[in-house]
């Protein structure tokens, strides 16, 4: 039992290094640049202002009206499964290349090096709260007054967390040994992006394709994370607990898997690097 909790308890014991990390990561993400941090809310509202024109009036497409909010606006509904996607995809890039940026550090320096990945995601959190903060303020000022939820928004926060971490840990373990991982990564998440319901209703794909690949898409844990924080958010309403599961489920097995694999190729990165 010891050897399994082993790895959490390195990480612990350099609480100070990656707390040190952290701020490192937030001073320097938009050093010298005249708007600084607001970028980390302009960025996502030009996608938003983008996927608006293009789905909302080129091709018509139109956001259901909140269950209980009443609320009916597409740039919300896309910014309630588009702000959790940025996150999940800033999380894994990050960390997916914090082995390499820091490989200096790692071929002179014994420490944990699962830290330098906790560290991006940490940093990650930082931003998603700010830009959650400014949409939690859109969605009030549109009638979706979802204040009881906001527990279980941070809830589904947390998990997201746990999940892109764990990814972003067995991502970065692979880039040290296989470095096109990177560019194969970048295509797959491309894919990921468009089969996960952001840009669209999740009903839009109900009997419009082979009954294998329309369950494969509703496995897809992006859209478990996705339905939950329109249900939260845009809807004001429970998430279920079936969804509230689902995310613990595989937010637990990503960190699990991901820390696994990690800690046993670990060994070899200075080596590597």
């Amino acid at each position: 039992m010891g050897s399994i909790f082993a790895p959490v308890k390195r990480v612990a014991g350099s609480h100070e290094l990656l707390w040190n990390l952290t701020l490192r990561e937030l001073r320097t993400k938009y050093r010298k640049s005249v708007l600084g941090w607001t970028w980390s809310m302009l960025n996502p509202l030009a996608t938003v202002a983008i996927y608006s024109f293009v789905f909302g009036h080129l091709f018509g497409a139109d956001a259901p009206i909140g269950v209980n909010s009443g609320v009916r606006s597409f740039a919300l509904y896309l910014l309630c499964a588009l702000l959790p996607w940025n996150f999940f995809l800033l999380v894994t890039n990050l960390g997916m290349n914090s082995m390499l940026a820091n490989a200096a550090l790692v071929r002179k320096v014994a420490f944990p090096r699962e830290v330098l990945v906790f560290s991006n995601s940490l940093h990650g959190v930082v931003q998603f709260s700010i830009e959650m903060c400014l949409l939690t303020v859109a969605l009030v000022i549109a009638g979706s007054y979802f204040f009881v939820w906001i527990p279980v928004v941070m809830l589904q926060m947390v998990l997201l967390a746990l999940f892109a971490t764990g990814l972003a840990l067995a991502l970065a373990a692979g880039n040290v040994y296989f470095r096109d991982l990177g560019y194969l990564w970048q295509i797959f998440s491309q894919m990921w992006f468009f089969a996960t319901p952001i840009v669209y209703m999740p009903s839009l794909i109900e009997g419009k394709v082979p009954n294998a690949v329309e369950m494969i898409l509703k496995l897809n844990p992006m859209a478990v994370f996705a339905q939950g924080f329109r249900r939260s958010m845009y809807d004001s309403a429970f998430p279920g607990w079936d969804n509230l599961g689902a995310c613990a489920a595989v937010a637990l097995i990503s960190m699990v898997l991901g820390w696994a694999i990690f800690t046993k190729l670990s060994r070899r990165f200075a080596e590597e690097l």
